[in-house]
């Protein structure tokens, strides 16, 4: 059955080139077309719209998303750019809209984005997540991986890996994989690409689970750009409801970027000797300078022994900051994450995973 098709869309020429587009395919019905928000909010109800394209160029149409998501709750609601703009892109979706698409498209092209943005999960925000530690070896990378196949398997919407250590990332390895493009591909290519031709610079590990891979090698990490990165992190989050990012240990203007523009930054430290939590806690107070407030950075030990509330207790006085996560020791993970076993299938019943599955729980209910 055609898409029962809304066009607002105030720039004449696009105008004329959407209709034409449209009227030629059988898989949509323009049942009309208008050149303000206004005046579609009071007359397209008569339709019955289940989709409708609005220029996003036009701030007062940006603006005016929300109430079309309210009228019409169950339409497939995209907006058109004339070019890719990472700031209209985010703030149309956190007005509720479905997605973007870039002018002009072909009808071919319109059924893409309509499969991405079907596939990706529920019409809301993306929610980026960034996993950082101020040095090495502190499960960082582990628990960004199990979480991003956690999530994907309990919401059933597509999630990204990113793997934003340039020169030391694992992730590959983790599950065994050898993506044809990377990271320096994504970014050099930026400029050019849209959502639809951004999805194959991810390679697929399972389903709903793609990666992002690191450079092949460490050399090419010169050729990334914090920039570049960012607007790549921005883009993916119109193609996955959840985009997990694994930066590198320690402050640089990539890391500090992308935890900029994160919901939620993971600080991970490992429990070995004292030291760990003095420098979280430096961590902790680079964070507040830079961006003025906590209220998304949460603080992670892993291989915490004893893992008991005492022990948290302990640890977020030294730190004096909470811990709001603990994860115990387990090396039959690290066997498996070494393995490169990860996506074939995670250790069940056991404490850490509990513990791991729970924190995926409240970023899956922070998202909604």
């Amino acid at each position: 059955m055609a898409y029962r098709t809304i066009v607002i869309e105030n720039d004449e020429n696009f105008l004329e080139d959407i209709l034409y587009v449209l009227h030629r395919s059988p898989d949509f019905e323009v049942s009309a077309n208008y050149k303000s928000a206004q005046a579609a909010l009071g007359q397209a109800v008569m339709f019955k719209p289940n989709f409708f394209l609005i220029s996003v160029d036009n701030a007062t149409m940006l603006n005016s998303v929300k109430n079309f998501v309210e009228t019409f709750p169950g339409a497939f609601i995209l907006g058109t750019m004339s070019s890719w703009n990472p700031v209209i892109a985010k703030q149309a979706m956190d007005n509720g809209i479905t997605g973007c698409v870039l002018k002009p498209f072909t009808a071919k092209q319109l059924l893409d984005y309509i499969r991405l943005y079907s596939a990706r999960g529920l019409h809301k925000p993306a929610e980026l997540i960034s996993f950082f530690s101020p040095k090495g070896r502190a499960g960082r990378t582990t628990l960004a991986a199990v979480l991003a196949l956690l999530i994907a398997e309990k919401t059933g919407e597509r999630v990204a890996l990113i793997d934003a250590d340039l020169q030391f990332g694992d992730l590959p390895m983790f599950f065994d994989v050898e993506p044809e493009r990377t990271i320096v591909d994504a970014t050099q290519d930026i400029r050019l690409l849209t959502p639809i031709t951004l999805e194959p610079y991810f390679h697929k590990i399972k389903d709903g689970v793609f990666l992002l891979a690191s450079p092949a090698r460490p050399e090419y990490a010169e050729l990334v750009t914090p920039e570049s990165l960012v607007d790549v992190a921005m883009m993916s989050a119109n193609i996955f409801r959840y985009v997990i990012m694994d930066l590198p240990s320690g402050f640089n203007p990539l890391s500090l970027n992308l935890c900029r523009i994160s919901d939620l930054v993971y600080v991970t430290t490992m429990i070995n000797s004292g030291f760990e939590v003095k420098h979280t806690k430096k961590t902790l107070e680079m964070f507040e300078s830079q961006a003025g407030e906590n209220s998304k950075i949460h603080a992670v030990f892993t291989r915490v022994n004893p893992f008991t509330e005492e022990q948290r207790e302990k640890i977020a006085e030294q730190l004096d900051y909470p811990v709001d996560v603990m994860i115990p020791n387990e090396y039959q993970m690290i066997s498996v994450a070494n393995s490169g076993r990860l996506a074939r299938g995670l250790p069940q019943d056991t404490l850490l995973m509990k513990t791991i599955s729970n924190l995926a729980d409240e970023i899956i209910e922070s998202g909604k």
